[in-house]
């Protein structure tokens, strides 16, 4: 698999940095009123770095590091020059920053060109699948950045990205003596100096992006004025803020690397109205990107950026709540709302009230629960849950499981478990008794129906029918193994580990016992899971999931999918940035 950097802000995702030579593929952005993302990409290269030495283009052998885990930047020494290449993306910024540095480490002097050139080939439209925008490709010379801007303009704009070096103003002292050229959608900008021993020279190539010509070169001059120096300082602090320390070096850059992820490419602003939302990923690498599940934003992504940030979580809430309500528990949406994919899913039903809660107990705030849209939707909730209510039983029904797909029987015991969570919290915040007392008879039932014996010992089932038919089975996005987690029962309970002890074991066809990642997989992917690692971490395994980690790669140290069982290395689901969040939440709560 082909190994990339990523970075990003709210704005802006540079999920496709090449680690073989320091070319970004495509940025990416959020969209609303197309429902989705845009990308615009080069098929060789939208903006590549490079170096040239007396005229001669240097073939650059990266290393990379990571300012912050999220900072990435490389550097190439050849032929006695050292060329280095950062790629900012300030926070709260509508833009980014290629700092390029040549160094002469030799004993004569040489000239050096040091630059981005690049192609922009096309935009795609992305939710889940990509489409190329056919229409509307423009490129034009602007008075805005005094060099060249793109833009998409299918009848009437709808994304531009501009360049910017050197700012015209009389008051400015930007004088960076950079130069370039522009060819129709090809262009180069670059800075060549003759270097003496030891000299050294810098270029700074800001991005602006926006809905038109003007909001992108705007951006661009913004960025511009501020300085890379400034602009690199505050966005260290802010990362360093939102940094957890632990002893083990690994995994404080695992942890790290994974919340800043999960920060930036689970959640964003949209480029045309500005609107905070939730999705999958923001990289188009993750195979449904782009697009909005209750349980991948709510019970996954959203711990770990509460615990990074609770006065954003708080207004992702909000964002959530006003668009996502109406439609909360069916199986996918886009981030305005609508319908995706139909089907109804309990566990995603449940999840709102669980991020809330979340929410409430690390800032301490409860007057969120009084805000109109929250309010509103918890009476929903309530009501959505009563139609899928057994008429005898306290036990609830779905359609599909936590992996998307069509479960064998409709009462799932996890499920149950987040509906008993989630009525406990509701009649202690609407101060209903009646819903506790349901609460207390959803346990009861659990225990009743969905405990059966296997092999002598009892074990919680994975779904029932309540006419006898049941089956032994799990999902790591949503695993027995998280009974504890939830305070649904103690870890010292018997039939909780007699249940894990069976789902782990060599027995059982899904399990990958015996193997280097002796974790879960389940029938959506037969290999095991990055959340069933999470979800060891959670429930009193921590010893074995953090030895997992040390033997897989992952994508490129970002949450995937699944692994292979013995290389470690991703086989579906590359950038899968809520899973990215539900590790580094999970790593928290563990070690650090």
């Amino acid at each position: 698999m082909k190994a990339y950097q990523v970075t990003g802000n709210e704005y802006v995702s540079l999920p496709t940095i090449r680690e073989e030579d320091g070319a970004i593929e495509g940025i990416s952005c959020l969209y609303m009123q197309l429902k989705g993302m845009l990308e615009l990409k080069g098929k060789h290269g939208l903006i590549s770095p490079y170096l040239t030495i007396d005229g001669q283009q240097i073939d650059l052998a990266p290393v990379w590091d990571r300012a912050h885990d999220w900072i990435p930047a490389f550097q190439s020494d050849g032929q006695g020059m050292l060329f280095r290449c950062s790629y900012l993306a300030p926070v709260g910024e509508r833009g980014f920053i290629i700092h390029l540095e040549g160094e002469n480490h030799t004993e004569q002097p040489h000239r050096l060109s040091i630059g981005v050139r690049g192609s922009w080939d096309e935009t795609l439209h992305t939710v889940n699948e990509s489409i190329p925008l056919e229409a509307g490709k423009q490129v034009k010379l602007s008075g805005w950045n005094h060099m060249f801007v793109f833009q998409q303009v299918p009848g009437m704009p709808m994304i531009a990205l501009a360049p910017i070096v050197g700012d015209d103003q009389p008051f400015s002292e930007i004088d960076q003596g950079a130069q370039w050229r522009q060819d129709g959608f090809q262009y180069d900008i670059y800075k060549e100096e003759m270097l003496l021993s030891g000299q050294k020279f810098h270029l700074d190539v800001y991005w602006g992006l926006g809905y038109e010509e003007v909001a992108a070169a705007a951006s661009a001059k913004e960025l511009l004025r501020q300085g890379y120096p400034a602009l690199l300082e505050r966005t260290m602090q802010w990362l360093s803020a939102r940094e957890t320390a632990c002893e083990d070096s690994h995994i404080r850059k695992l942890l790290n690397t994974n919340r800043f992820f999960a920060f930036f490419f689970a959640s964003g602003r949209t480029i045309d109205t500005e609107e905070l939302c939730m999705m999958t990923s923001r990289s188009p690498r993750y195979y449904v990107s782009a697009a909005y599940w209750d349980r991948d934003s709510l019970l996954w992504a959203f711990p770990a950026i509460v615990q990074a940030d609770p006065l954003y979580a708080r207004e992702l809430l909000m964002a959530v709540f006003h668009r996502q309500a109406r439609h909360f528990g069916i199986h996918s949406r886009y981030i305005d709302g609508t319908v995706l994919e139909p089907g109804f899913e309990l566990d995603e039903l449940c999840a709102p009230v669980i991020a809330l809660e979340r929410y409430i107990h690390l800032s301490q705030d409860r007057t969120i629960l009084k805000e109109a849209d929250i309010a509103s939707a918890l009476g929903s909730i309530l009501s959505r849950l009563r139609s899928r209510r057994h008429p005898d039983t306290a036990l609830y029904s779905t359609f599909l499981q936590p992996t998307d797909d069509m479960h064998n029987y409709p009462y799932l015991t996890y499920d149950n478990v987040l509906v008993w969570k989630a009525m406990g919290l509701l009649g202690e915040w609407l101060d209903r008794p009646e819903l506790m007392d349901e609460a207390a008879r959803i346990r009861e039932a659990i225990k009743a129906h969905c405990i059966f014996e296997h092999q002598g010992k009892g074990i919680y089932a994975w779904s029932i029918d309540l006419e006898g038919r049941r089956d032994i089975y799990d999902e790591p996005p949503g695993s027995l193994q998280l009974l504890p987690f939830y305070g649904f029962c103690g870890m010292d309970d018997p039939v909780w580990r007699n249940t894990v002890s069976q789902i782990r074991s060599q027995d059982y066809e899904l399990s990958f016992a015996g193997h280097a990642i002796a974790e879960i997989g389940c029938r959506h992917a037969p290999h095991p899971w990055i959340l069933s690692i999470c979800n060891s971490l959670l429930s009193g395994n921590k010893e074995a999931a953090l030895r997992h980690l040390q033997h897989t790669s992952m994508d490129h140290g970002v949450a995937c999918e699944s692994v292979h069982e013995d290389t470690g290395e991703c086989t579906t689901g590359a950038a899968f940035a809520t899973c990215a969040g539900f590790l580094a939440f999970a790593l928290t709560e563990a070690v650090c």
